[in-house]
């Protein structure tokens, strides 16, 4: 009988390790959802640059029919008795676990930030705010005046990182055009709200200057060395030098960090502080050697700084976690790797991007194009990337204006 391997969570490190164990075990995915998430490309897809099928296939078209998927969330794991409870009322047991469950929004305990702000980490967050931002372009009369328009169409983007810059240049860009296309007065108003002193602060010289250059061309507000105190159902309460200023908006999107996964608290596994669980070099935790965990939940040991809880870590993560699950299952020796940055891609709006590939830097066009050939090889199967890339390049990748509701798009 082939060894029962059981990977939770469906993100990049839960695919591509089922992907890589495919006819090497018998395979069991168990994740809430029925489709991957390309995350880094979720900007495009607010935008209407990229469609849904492009980034969220269902995992049925990506698994090998050998692959079990389950669609249920875990509700606890007992190491002890290898065995899975599922909010269903199943039971699964495994012989191999993986686990990769991913993160959660993190709204910091800030007052009506759960229940106010939209976070940005899955296909309907990104439909949400698309719709807001139309809903609040439909409620502006051209003739409004330039003071009225700015604070009717206020935006604030909380957490000042990689995120927090793609999701603001990509949302003026959208609005920006839209105020040309409806022939509205004045100019939309988007901020970036960061706590620390500087935007995306894990990235170097070379690429900022094109950050900082597309912020500017997009007319993006930033608010650095701030906090977010407040948000409510029309605006967010922002704190700078001791002074609190509140803000009428008509959305507030949080990027400001995240979590880990809630079940992570429940499972007996050796943690660090910030509850991350404890792994070896070969990915196995300290725990069980058995149970190997990856992404957003593992602490590893061997990773560059500037890499923790980005998708390019859980991609190669999961190549190294399913050789070791293969040799754990053949009983051979259990490999370590070294993660290094594979290169930097920000989108900058929806015509620029900046990329940052072999210690030097490049931006705009060539840049976006770029960084649409370096995701499209990083999908998860050669089908599918065959797929998106000739869909791409016939159809192209022109973003979808924000019009009226109710008009064919």
């Amino acid at each position: 009988m082939k060894n029962k391997v059981v990977i939770v969570g469906g993100g990049f490190g839960g695919v591509f390790t089922a992907l890589d164990l495919t006819g090497s075990a018998d395979i069991t995915l168990v994740s809430d959802k029925d489709h991957f998430l390309f995350k880094p490309l979720l900007y495009e897809y607010l935008s209407g640059e990229v469609e849904a099928w492009h980034i969220a296939p269902r995992y049925q078209e990506l698994l090998d029919e050998q692959v079990k998927i389950v669609r249920s969330a875990v509700t606890g794991i007992d190491f002890s008795a290898r065995s899975i409870s599922l909010e269903d009322g199943r039971m699964l047991d495994y012989d191999t676990l993986v686990l990769s469950l991913g993160a959660i929004t993190n709204f910091a305990g800030v007052s009506g930030a759960a229940e106010f702000a939209i976070p940005f980490r899955a296909l309907a967050d990104a439909d949400r705010l698309r719709h807001r931002m139309v809903e609040s372009l439909d409620r502006i009369p051209p003739d409004l005046a330039h003071q009225a328009v700015r604070g009717a169409l206020t935006f604030a983007v909380v957490g000042g990182g990689a995120s927090g810059v793609e999701l603001a240049t990509k949302m003026a860009d959208l609005l920006n055009d839209a105020f040309a296309r409806r022939a509205l007065q004045g100019e939309p108003r988007v901020l970036v709200i960061e706590m620390s002193d500087r935007l995306v602060p894990g990235m170097g010289d070379q690429i900022r200057q094109y950050v900082e250059a597309a912020l500017h061309q997009s007319h993006v507000e930033i608010h650095t060395q701030t906090r977010v105190v407040r948000v409510t159902a029309n605006s967010v309460t922002i704190e700078h030098a001791g002074l609190a200023t509140e803000i009428p908006t008509a959305a507030v999107v949080w990027v400001g960090g995240v979590k880990v996964n809630p079940l992570l608290d429940e499972l007996d596994l050796k943690k660090n502080s910030r509850g991350l669980i404890n792994v070896h070099p070969t990915l196995q935790t300290v725990s069980y050697e058995n149970v190997f965990a990856l992404g957003d939940i593992a602490l590893v040991p061997d990773a560059a700084l500037t890499l923790a809880g980005t998708a390019q870590l859980a991609f190669q993560e999961a190549k190294l976690a399913a050789q070791n699950v293969r040799a754990l299952i053949n009983g051979d020796e259990l490999q370590t790797r070294h993660f290094e940055e594979l290169g930097e891609a920000v989108s900058l709006g929806t015509e620029r991007a900046a990329v940052l590939a072999g210690g030097k830097a490049f931006g705009g066009q060539l840049a976006r194009q770029a960084r649409f050939a370096m995701y499209t090889s990083r999908l998860p199967t050669w089908h599918h990337r065959l797929r998106v890339g000739a869909s791409w390049f016939f159809e192209g990748t022109t973003p979808r204006p924000l019009l009226p509701l109710g008009i064919n798009r």
